[in-house]
């Protein structure tokens, strides 16, 4: 026969076979059980979850902000006005011909220029041809440029003190490429005196040739007056009147040394 026991008798008796439970601090009997998530903030304490929360709300405002500030850059440059950008570009220009003058001034405070040699100078500063054909007129106006001016300085310069004669003041006026109606006036005014400076030099110059005979003074005194520019009809004169003044005439000699 088949003897069955109480419930709660048997309960007892199982409850009485297992070892004592042991709870781990902070737990009770009938404490609901917690996920990590739940306990960690728990453990960190809601001065912990402030700081974060802070620090986060922080970072979503300035990433806000930037947004913002990309959103108000994009609108600036497609609203800017063209009229801003051409004045803009009108400055630039202003600028670099303001360079291009204080440059050519420059230029022209070592030396008087012709127009040609100051066109190149503007031309290498970059400056628009335009712009540097009305900074041309404006030196000529205020006479910073003047080729009558240039055009009597080589003359003194080359036929006065150097002794050059017409066809080398012309070479000088043509390598400084004066404009030829300038440079043709200016050679009309020179004295012709061309025959007597030719042999006032040749007479000079044979006195450093007492050493080489006839033949070879007669070469290289109509050599020297060549170089000089002289013509031919006033190197022969004064190539003559050199030998002549030595007072031997044109009678050949050989010197040995």
């Amino acid at each position: 026969m088949v003897h069955f026991e109480p419930q709660d008798d048997a309960a007892e008796r199982a409850d009485a076979d297992l070892a004592p439970v042991t709870y781990l601090h902070g737990a009770a009997p009938g404490m609901k059980r917690r996920s990590p998530l739940e306990a960690a903030s728990l453990e960190t304490g809601p001065t912990e979850i402030d700081r974060f929360s802070a620090a986060a709300a922080s970072k979503a405002e300035a990433d806000t902000d930037a947004k913002a500030a990309v959103n108000e850059a994009d609108i600036v440059l497609k609203d800017s006005d063209p009229d801003d950008d051409e004045a803009v570009t009108a400055a630039d220009a202003l600028d670099q011909r303001e360079r291009a003058e204080k440059v050519l001034l420059h230029r022209l405070r070592g030396r008087s220029l012709s127009t040609v040699e100051a066109l190149l100078v503007l031309n290498a500063t970059g400056v628009d041809s335009g712009e540097a054909s009305e900074i041309i007129e404006k030196f000529i106006e205020l006479e910073y440029l003047d080729e009558g001016k240039l055009a009597d300085q080589i003359i003194h310069s080359h036929n006065v003190r150097k002794g050059l004669g017409r066809t080398g003041v012309e070479a000088e006026m043509r390598r400084r490429k004066l404009d030829p109606g300038v440079m043709l006036d200016k050679l009309e005014e020179l004295p012709d005196d061309e025959a007597e400076r030719a042999i006032d030099l040749a007479t000079k110059r044979i006195g450093q040739m007492e050493r080489f005979d006839d033949q070879t003074i007669d070469r290289r005194l109509t050599g020297f007056l060549m170089r000089k520019g002289y013509s031919s009809a006033a190197v022969r004169l004064a190539v003559k009147a050199a030998m002549d003044s030595r007072g031997g005439g044109g009678a050949s000699r050989v010197r040995f040394r």
